[in-house]
């Protein structure tokens, strides 16, 4: 799929998936609106309209991971006891309790880890590649605290990707298109990509990292996100914001 096929099916398609949402959302409606930092209501239909889009201009390997981590995204989004870091969580699970977040960090990292398998031939450069995917995911939704911020995030992380040909280059515009579509709305504070839309977005970038990166790339990028991982956590859990 060509850059500009890839950015516009996402485009197309979450913009439709949104619309329809917005018409008529399955299940209670109250459990699509949020307050949001400045305590307006929005709607979480951003999350899941941009999950779709973005994995319908995904290649299919790739798509596993955007998949996977939208879906885990949207059981935090609706199901969600917003404990907050990793440890919190890891706690809880030694105890025999599955939180949401524990659903997230296994679930993400395993679809993480099939993707890479799928995208790169050696073990190591696998792994490489499924940290990245996981990484990546994680940090689009660490941004996403203000109105805008992780749209406006994929959108600049995405943008060096679609000077690169063939595949990375197609990977990188999916979502971005997918971010494109929803991103006034977000702005605007009448929607939130939530933790569905957020590391589902960031799967498809660190797709395209992983697609357009060697190993020693690959390296590089899965260093700076467990090391943003880590700060991330420890910033949460001292500001008391949820994972």
């Amino acid at each position: 799929m060509r850059r500009s096929t890839a950015f516009a099916t996402a485009f197309g398609a979450t913009r439709s998936v949104y619309e329809v949402l917005r018409r008529r959302a399955p299940g209670d409606p109250a459990q699509w609106q949020r307050k949001n930092y400045a305590g307006r209501t929005v709607d979480l239909y951003a999350g899941p309209a941009a999950a779709v889009g973005a994995a319908l201009a995904t290649s299919g390997r790739a798509a596993v991971a955007v998949v996977a981590a939208g879906a885990c995204g949207a059981y935090d989004d609706l199901k969600g006891d917003h404990r907050r870091g990793f440890r919190a969580h890891l706690s809880a699970l030694g105890q025999g309790e599955v939180t949401s977040g524990a659903v997230k960090l296994f679930g993400i990292g395993a679809a993480g880890l099939a993707a890479g398998a799928l995208l790169k031939e050696r073990p190591v450069d696998k792994l490489l590649a499924g940290i990245v995917i996981a990484g990546t995911a994680h940090l689009v939704n660490l941004v996403d605290v203000a109105p805008g911020r992780a749209a406006v995030a994929v959108l600049g992380i995405g943008a060096p990707g679609l000077l690169r040909r063939g595949t990375a280059g197609a990977l990188a515009a999916a979502p971005m298109g997918a971010a494109a579509a929803i991103v006034t709305e977000d702005l605007g504070e009448r929607t939130m990509l939530g933790d569905s839309g957020a590391h589902a977005l960031g799967a498809a970038l660190g797709t395209a990292i992983v697609a357009g990166n060697g190993r020693a790339g690959l390296a590089v990028h899965a260093a700076g996100l467990i090391a943003a991982a880590v700060y991330g956590d420890e910033v949460s859990r001292l500001a008391g914001s949820p994972m």
